[in-house]
């Protein structure tokens, strides 16, 4: 919420304090009247360069932040703007928001979206570069999206006419979506008249779901809940920024050139301040192909230490043809000689930075809400417990809604996706398992060296079972010279067995 309710008033009290106030007392010219919430200033044409008006509004969203949101015309060219900035500060954190559309009431959704905001929707493969800030909702997004892309098209089908397909089936999407019907607008407007166009919650038709991704790293985007946080069509994930987006963003200065004989003295002076190099900080480099479209890619293979644990070997793929990418954490130790579980009671947010590391024979469960993932689930991951959690949700949301499943099913399952959200928003403790007949999964202690009050780990015997199904009754790893002898010998007597008789046939 706003810090300073006087100066960023709710969006909800403008509109209700606007229509209050007759039509020509609306806007003023900056003046210091509280009693009018929006001001006018003149300003520069860019285009004609005669004098425009510019309206600001200084307004908050609850649950999010204030924002100042800009409106330009020219009355002397017809030009026009629009544009939100954020008044707040840059968030530690960039952000993450997924937007799931299952029905036309979502599409009333509003979105914030600022100038270093991407937009993505995976089902049309499209993705919207950052530019200017917008306040809208996500109908007007899908309109402004046809209005962008379709602008060229008469231009594209005549000099490439792959795009031009490409981009047209994206176009017929997303006019499904809202509804717009070329031939019908071309009718009205030739009897002269002028209709609102029906908004796309409003209609009947069927409409296939899709999903929205904003992603901004500077944090001042948002995209709106219905009821509360616990919405599960609703996800909200932060991360850390890299180097490359604080760079962006002005945060941090950038590297200066330098020097070719400076970059040189300093190579060399590296090399002899460390002439043996830590083996866990080389990286191998292995050729293979793409599991995606078949092209070759590289796959790197990085050894990390991990304290009071073990060695794990990181491994990750990235292939330049398709974009397909996979991280994958595998022990680099010896099998243990017993299972390990490891039962952590969660019950602050500061229990979510923990350090987890999942291998692919671990299975995860939350009694709480009666979550059980097998082993071989999401493979083998290093990251946080706030990130497996996030990892786990986006899974089966995804699944979930893009299933054709009754209708019960799916209400059964946005419950249990909102007890999942609860969990992972630390609303109320609970219990974390991880059981791995391996040993090699790790959650970290933050109480290290000293006994974590809050985490118990038990040493078990594995079943004959569990060591069948991971190959363990046929692996021998000592001993095995002596069978390799005997099974040579048994080979050898057949031969001479041969030879004998032969030798009898001729006498």
């Amino acid at each position: 919420m706003s810090t300073n309710p006087e100066l960023f008033p709710a969006i909800g009290s403008v509109v209700d304090q606007t229509q209050k106030l007759p039509v020509e007392a609306q806007t003023v010219e900056v003046t210091l009247d509280e009693e009018r919430p929006v001001q006018e200033i003149e300003s520069l044409c860019m285009r004609c360069e005669q004098q425009g008006v510019t309206r600001l509004l200084l307004t908050s969203i609850p649950y999010f932040r204030e924002i100042i949101v800009m409106s330009f015309r020219c009355d002397h060219c017809g030009f026009s703007n629009n544009e939100v900035q954020s008044a707040g500060s840059i968030r530690p954190e960039g952000t993450v928001y997924t937007v799931r559309v299952l029905a036309r009431e979502d599409l009333d959704r509003q979105i914030v979206k600022s100038n270093t905001c991407s937009v993505e929707i995976p089902e049309f493969e499209l993705t919207i570069p950052p530019g200017r800030g917008q306040l809208t909702t996500i109908e007007g997004l899908i309109r402004d999206i046809i209005i962008d892309l379709g602008a060229d098209q008469p231009l594209r089908r005549v000099e490439s006419p792959a795009a031009y397909e490409k981009i047209e089936s994206i176009l017929s999407r997303c006019r499904d979506i809202v509804g717009d019907d070329e031939d019908e607008d071309a009718g009205e407007n030739a009897t002269g008249e002028v209709k609102a166009p029906k908004r796309a919650s409003e209609m009947d038709t069927p409409m296939q779901p899709f999903t929205i991704r904003l992603d901004d790293p500077a944090g001042n985007s948002f995209v709106e809940f219905v009821g509360s946080m616990a919405d599960p069509k609703w996800n909200l994930r932060t991360y850390h920024r890299t180097r490359e987006q604080n760079i962006a963003l002005g945060l941090v200065a950038p590297d200066e050139p330098v020097p070719e004989a400076a970059a040189e003295q300093k190579e060399s002076e590296e090399q002899s301040a460390e002439p043996l190099l830590n083996e866990n900080e080389e990286v191998f480099t292995f050729p293979g192909t793409c599991s995606s479209c078949g092209h070759p890619c590289n796959t790197n293979i990085k050894k990390v230490n991990i304290p009071y644990f073990k060695d794990v070997l990181i491994m990750s793929t990235n292939c330049d043809k398709c974009g397909y990418r996979d991280n994958e954490v595998k022990s680099g130790a010896a099998i243990s000689p017993q299972g390990k579980r490891i039962i952590l009671k969660v019950e602050d947010r500061e229990d979510l930075s923990r350090d987890i590391l999942k291998s692919e024979s671990c299975g995860m469960s939350i009694p709480e809400i009666e979550l059980v993932l097998q082993a071989g689930t999401l493979g083998g991951r290093f990251t946080t417990l706030e990130g497996i959690l996030d990892q786990i949700y986006e899974e089966l949301s995804d699944k979930v809604f893009a299933s054709g499943d009754s209708r019960s099913d799916k209400d059964s399952f946005e419950q249990f996706l909102k007890k999942l959200k609860a969990v992972k928003n630390v609303e109320h403790p609970f219990t974390l398992i991880l059981d791995d007949p391996l040993a090699n999964s790790y959650l970290q202690n933050i109480y290290a060296p000293d006994p974590d009050p809050n985490m118990t780990i038990e040493m078990y015997d594995r079943t004959w079972e569990q060591n069948e199904e991971l190959g363990l009754n046929d692996m021998k790893v000592e001993g095995y010279e002596a069978d390799a002898q005997q099974e040579a010998e048994k080979k050898t007597e057949p031969t001479n067995a041969d030879s004998s008789k032969e030798e009898t046939k001729s006498s």
